[in-house]
């Protein structure tokens, strides 16, 4: 048997591509630019690359609303290497998709989060172990509590997974506590809403009710518990940290804002 041109024993290529084995991520983009500044704009500030403005995917104009955001971002094109890697970037791909999926579409994804609420992770409890029952209730019930007090909506509890029908005036007043939000502060709810799998932990934390870590910890009661009880896994590890890294960065754009 010969060798082929690639060093390999003639049945199976060292550079063989096997189907379903590629990977799915395309190559990164090469840097392209030296440095990275932020100039004033008339609604907003703008990061520049080499003395140019960044345009969204849709191509809109990249304007930020504040000068510490914009410093933040800049901050993240600025530790870039050799290549632009979206995934160490997450105030920039937020802040995109304010600009291009969020700003013209307030009433849909203000109604996405509140549809959350219909569901919320705090309304359904476990019957047992007593543990997992009691630390649901430390966690979860003063954040009902803030929201009857604060939002005027008072929700229902149920057992397991078994859907409750939450009011209508609930809602409502969730759906109230998000009118005001620019789109920047609604993609970042909508960033923490998803990834805590609560609209009411997400608005708590966001009117500083929560810190970060409370707010992550409340998401968590449930995973935290199981872990406890049958180890860690370093694949679920993994993806947790990565969704933290998510819900940490809309959580800092949410203080950059003011």
């Amino acid at each position: 048997m010969t060798d082929n041109k690639d060093g390999s024993n003639g049945t199976t290529p060292a550079a063989a591509k096997i189907p379903g084995k590629e990977s799915l991520r395309p190559p990164l983009p090469k840097r392209f630019y030296k440095s990275v500044t932020v100039a004033p704009r008339e609604k907003g500030f703008a990061v520049l690359l080499d003395g140019k403005g960044i345009k969204t995917p849709a191509k809109k104009d990249f304007v930020l609303p504040t000068k510490a955001l914009a410093g933040a971002i800049a901050a993240e094109w600025s530790a870039q290497g050799e290549r632009v890697d979206p995934d160490t970037m997450p105030l920039t791909r937020i802040a995109n998709s304010a600009l291009d999926s969020v700003a013209g579409h307030m009433r849909e994804v203000a109604a996405d989060i509140a549809a959350f609420a219909g569901n919320d992770l705090l309304c359904y409890r476990a019957s047992g172990p007593d543990g997992l029952v009691a630390r649901q209730r430390a966690r979860w019930n003063p954040i009902l509590d803030w929201t009857r007090n604060a939002l005027g909506a008072d929700f229902q509890l149920a057992d397991g997974v078994i859907h409750v029908a939450q009011p209508k005036e609930a809602l409502a007043r969730v759906e109230d506590a998000l009118k005001g939000p620019d789109p920047f502060r609604l993609a970042c709810l909508h960033v923490m809403t998803t990834l805590a799998g609560s609209a009411l932990i997400a608005l708590a934390h966001a009117r500083a009710t929560l810190t970060l870590e409370e707010a992550w910890a409340a998401a968590h009661v449930d995973e935290d518990w199981q872990i406890e009880q049958w180890g860690r896994d370093s694949e679920a590890d993994a993806r947790r940290m990565q969704r933290f890294a998510e819900f940490e960065a809309a959580s800092r754009m949410l203080s950059l804002l003011g």
